[in-house]
């Protein structure tokens, strides 16, 4: 970096030059970590019963130059006693694209739904609805691309597509499995009140007789968890609707969020008629009463078919969820949370207790709407 022919008075000015230049490339880094305490097991859930790790994210993200930024996550939980490590996400995607167009390749959350784009820890109850862990097993992720616009109307629209190559939702032979359709559209009503709609579609090119022969969907039957989705359908159709409330815009101080979705798959496999399909949908009120409390209610309901060869079995579970939650700071929530289950077709559908804790060290975004 120097010589003897460089001026004394400039050593100072390329440390400088240099520190700035490393500063620049070094990524934010952020952990969130998420343990819990459950006590009995429950239908489709991705929790066992007792002490364990939930969805625990290692986060790297940075602009990498004028034109694209990147993201790396690590995920850590644990499955039978034993802990896992998952690329969640590691991906790159294009800054200050004209007319509103933007970019993203590698590995990534689909923006099917509401939820789904959403990190687990942003959540406002420990587990995503019974038709998210049936249908998109909590959260569906994959390798790929995506398209987005944001088009010049006086509300937010955004029309989006993505390819995936379906690896992580079924097991098949496509280089491309996944096709995906999205639209949102929303707006202001007054200061106070905002407001979200959307629509989603994704394709599902590997659905073939033999992921069912072989008992793709009998996972989560025989140990009440499960990777993945459980329940797939060469189609699927999401519907989803937001509304939010907070004096004069502040939603420190108190917020209403009203929100749900509705799931809908057909062509379940080569022996499917009209009437085999699967179909859920969920209603969540949350009310952040005081700046570091807020109490929420979750109803919701999934309707299923078990694959077994050339027929299938019915099956469906109501779920209620009732959830206090105290957050010190942006950074640190602790949930208490009282699940009711009922169903036909599932052993394990239970009441249980859950108590949560979300941390989150270093750098931190703002959350999605």
């Amino acid at each position: 970096m120097f010589n003897r022919s460089t001026p004394i008075a400039l050593i100072p000015l390329l440390f400088f030059a240099a520190e700035t230049a490393a500063n620049e490339l070094n990524p934010d880094v952020s952990v969130t970590l998420d343990g819990y305490y459950k006590q009995n097991n429950t239908a489709l859930s991705h929790r066992e019963e007792g002490f364990g790790l939930g969805h625990t994210e290692l986060s790297l993200s940075s602009p990498i130059d004028d034109l694209f930024s990147g993201r790396l996550t690590a995920v850590f939980e644990e499955h039978d006693g034993e802990s896992e490590v998952l690329i969640e996400e590691a991906y790159l995607q294009t800054n200050g694209l004209p007319a509103g167009l933007n970019i993203r390749a590698g590995r990534f959350l689909s923006q099917v739904g509401y939820l789904n784009g959403r990190h687990m820890h942003e959540d406002d109850f420990v587990e995503r609805p019974a038709v998210y862990r049936a249908l998109l097993g909590s959260h569906y992720y994959d390798t790929g691309v995506r398209l987005n616009a944001v088009l010049p109307t006086p509300f937010f629209w955004q029309v989006g597509a993505e390819a995936f190559s379906g690896d992580q939702l079924s097991e098949g032979e496509e280089d491309i499995g996944v096709y995906t359709l999205n639209t949102k559209i929303g707006g202001d009503l007054s200061a106070a009140q905002s407001w979200q709609a959307g629509l989603s579609y994704l394709h599902n090119r590997q659905i073939t007789s033999e992921d069912h022969d072989h008992g793709h969907d009998h996972d989560h039957e025989e140990d009440g968890h499960s990777h993945g989705a459980s329940y797939t359908g060469e189609n699927l159709y999401i519907a989803d609707a937001v509304w939010k409330w907070a004096p004069n815009g502040n939603a420190r101080e108190q917020q209403v969020t009203f929100s749900g979705e509705y799931l809908y798959a057909d062509d379940l496999n080569e022996y499917a008629t009209s009437g085999d399909y699967h179909k859920g949908w969920y209603v969540s009120g949350v009310y952040q009463f005081a700046p570091q409390w807020s109490a929420g209610v979750r109803y919701g309901e999934v309707d299923l078919q078990l694959a077994h060869n050339d027929h299938f079995h019915a099956q469906s579970l109501e779920e209620t969820d009732v959830m206090l939650a105290w957050s010190r700071s942006h950074f640190s929530t602790v949930r208490l949370q009282y699940t009711h289950q009922s169903g036909d077709g599932f052993d394990d559908a239970d009441n249980t207790v859950m108590v949560q804790y979300v941390m989150s060290l270093g750098a931190h975004g703002a959350h999605g709407y």
